[in-house]
């Protein structure tokens, strides 16, 4: 992750159309002998579940796990066929976890209801969260993340400007880093600031709660749209005005946006803890991380999640699937193996409080304070993209609107657009 980087952009690549209900086969029973082949898929290279799977094998000797990867800009599609066509030759498969919605809605995915309560103690409240639909949990948490505020030191030492803090309680402002890069560009450098997901839902998610707008999708159906809120204007209006006056660059986006960084066009860079291990090998300055700003006179918001795993509802080996399930999910061991060959915070809180400090040695004294702030962020300021069975539509519409406003479109204008669209998108739902 840099892991398969795109992977957290929650982007799907073709919007999963409902169809079916959402009634799952029952859960196996707990008697019933766990053997035999476990079919699992999902979007990451092949070596990255090799010590997951070697361990989950070590201990059920009874019982193999073979891996098929299909890359990440093929997976939602391919993934909707076959789960279509009752494929059973899928066991176990990766969950996008902004998509469980919709694909539990159509009847895909196994109930998991009777592990609520361990899911519940293993991880976070937004990681438990993001796993329920229609009151019932579909899939468990395997992987987390957040975001941080990357800094070069070198490039604000030259504007005379402190570096900020990793402590939480210290945070900056989006005002004061904004006025910051400002600074720092007037001594020298090319941009003052860059997120790295730039046109993403998650990573302006948080942006837009702490100018005190919603998710943008509310209802006791979470089918109603609202992106037109004074939060979103606001949020909207900085960013746009970020991209105006040159503070942000034009042009780069995805994840080609940690070059910025590492080449020093930039003091200030906001991104994951995949990025930890990417700069201490590339970075040749002197840099350091702070916790990710918030807007003057609202509340700190990180985004979060990741991938969760669940159970296809045809598979003929349910029980020993959810052996392997419950080793990679709830099983602090096997829940840390599965991060053992990529860079990615382990959705289980112990194996997290484990991995943590050794994702903070990778930086040296440059990433001090990292293991803590993320514990932090992840407790405190967590902000999971929401729940809904229209979310795959919402997402693609908004990433669009985020695009078109970052290089100059009419905020207001684009964002009432983008309220219509997604409402069309949504009709046939309701």
């Amino acid at each position: 992750m840099k892991r398969s980087l795109a992977l957290l952009t929650g982007v799907a690549v073709t919007a999963l159309a409902l169809s079916g209900c959402s009634g799952t086969a029952a859960a196996p029973a707990a008697s019933e002998e766990a053997s035999g082949t476990v079919q699992f898929l999902g979007p990451e290279d092949p070596k990255t579940f090799e010590p997951v799977i070697e361990a989950f094998e070590a201990e059920h000797p009874e019982i193999t796990v073979e891996y098929s990867q299909v890359p990440f800009d093929q997976y939602a599609s391919t993934l909707q066929q076959r789960l279509s066509a009752k494929d059973d030759t899928i066991d176990v498969y990766a969950v996008d976890q902004p998509n469980l919605a919709q694909i539990a809605a159509q009847g895909f995915l196994e109930d998991l209801s009777d592990l609520e309560d361990q899911a519940k103690a293993a991880t976070s409240s937004a990681q438990y969260d993001i796993n329920i639909y229609d009151e019932k949990m579909y899939a468990l948490s395997i992987w987390n993340s957040t975001q941080m505020l990357f800094y070069n030191k070198d490039m604000l030492a030259a504007a005379g400007i402190e570096a900020p803090s990793a402590h939480p309680a210290e945070r900056w402002t989006w005002e004061e880093t904004a006025e910051a890069g400002r600074a720092a560009q007037a001594a020298g450098a090319e941009y003052g600031l860059l997120l790295e997901q730039v046109e993403a839902y998650y990573q302006l998610q948080p942006l837009i709660e702490s100018a005190g707008g919603g998710s943008g999708i509310t209802g006791d159906d979470m089918l109603t749209v609202d992106v037109t809120d004074d939060g979103w204007e606001a949020a909207m209006d900085w960013y746009a005005e970020s991209f105006e006056s040159g503070l942000s660059p034009r042009g780069v986006g995805g994840f080609q946006t940690s070059p910025m960084f590492t080449d020093q066009k930039l003091p200030f860079f906001v991104g994951g803890p995949w990025d930890v291990g990417n700069f201490a090998a590339n970075a040749t300055f002197d840099w350091g991380i702070a916790a990710q700003p918030y807007f003057e006179g609202g509340d700190a918001f990180t985004p979060t999640g990741s991938w969760s795993w669940g159970i296809n509802t045809a598979s003929k080996n349910k029980a020993a699937a959810r052996e392997f399930l419950e080793f990679a999910a709830l099983d602090p061991a096997g829940n840390l193996a599965t991060t053992a060959a990529t860079t990615i915070i382990p959705a289980n809180t112990e194996a997290a409080t484990q991995y943590l400090p050794t994702l903070e040695e990778l930086g040296g004294e440059h990433s001090a304070g990292v293991a803590d702030l993320i514990s932090y962020e992840i407790d405190n300021t967590a902000s999971a993209r929401p729940v809904s069975v229209g979310y795959v539509q919402f997402e693609s519409l908004i990433n669009k609107a985020f695009g078109d406003i970052r290089n100059g479109a009419d905020v207001s204008d684009r964002l009432k657009q983008a309220e219509q669209q997604i409402q069309d998108a949504w009709s046939a739902l309701k």
